[in-house]
Order: C-alpha cells, then structure tokens, then sequence
C-alpha cells in the first residue's frame, strides 16, 4: 500500500482499492448477495469493502475473507421496518 501514497484503507481509492482491498472467492460471494440483498449503493459496497479491509488487516490476514465480510456487513445499520 505505501506505493499508492495511502496510509489507511480509508485513503485508498480506484485502482487502489479494487487492488488492495480484493476478498477471496466466499467473501465476494457474499458481499455480492448482500448487496442485491440490502440495496447497497456503489458507496454503501465501497465502505463495507473498506471495513472488511481493515478487518482483515487488525486480524493480520492476508486476504479479505468471507469473515471479515460478515463482520462488516453485522455493522452496517439497518433502516427500521414498518
């Protein structure tokens, strides 16, 4: 990440993120379904990909897991139902 200028998952964009910030085969299936699932919008799908990233980074993985997924979509919150 330091050849981007990044210090922080948050900072990283574009190119940068689809290259760094890439979950293995379950994670994207999941961050995928979920998606469809919850209407998440083109931004709303970039932040949850930023927190599983820094997820998975605390956790010291070296790829973005179906976990790490899991945990960032249990933070993302819900609008209340009628």
């Amino acid at each position: 990440m330091a050849q981007t200028g990044a210090r922080t998952n948050a900072q990283l964009n574009g190119e940068a993120l689809d290259r760094f910030a890439t979950p293995d085969e379950a994670g994207r299936e999941l961050l995928f379904k979920a998606a469809d699932a919850m209407r998440l919008s083109a931004r709303g799908y970039t932040r949850i990909l930023r927190v599983a990233c820094t997820i998975a980074d605390l956790a010291g993985a070296r790829e973005i897991g179906r976990a790490h997924v899991a945990e960032a979509l249990s933070y993302r919150r819900q609008a209340p139902r009628a």
